[in-house]
C-alpha cells in the first residue's frame, strides 16, 4: 500500500522573499494594485510504501529536514493522505 504526502514549504516570516518581491510587483504592474506582501514557496508531492500514516508523516519530515527544506530559513508542513 502506498500513501502520498504533500509537502509545503514556505518562508520563515522576516526572511527576505525577492520572488515574492518580483510577483507582487509583476502583478501590480498588470493592474492588480490591491495585492500586498506576496510570498512563494514550494510544493511537493511523494507517494511513499507505508502503511501507517504516522510513520509515513515521520518519514517524510525526516527527508524534509535532511534534503527539501533548509530549515534554518524555511518552516514545512506534511499532509499524509490515502
Amino acid at each position: 500500500m502506498s500513501l502520498k504526502a504533500k509537502v509545503h514549504i514556505t518562508l520563515k516570516n522576516g526572511v527576505l522573499d525577492p520572488q515574492g518581491k518580483a510577483i507582487e510587483h509583476s502583478l501590480h504592474s498588470l493592474g492588480f494594485k490591491d495585492i500586498a506582501n506576496v510570498r512563494q514557496g514550494k510544493y511537493i508531492e511523494l507517494n511513499i510504501t507505508e502503511i501507517d500514516k504516522i510513520a509515513a508523516k515521520s518519514k517524510v519530515e525526516n527527508i524534509c529536514k535532511a534534503l527539501l527544506a533548509n530549515t534554518v530559513i524555511e518552516n514545512y508542513s506534511v499532509e499524509i493522505v490515502d
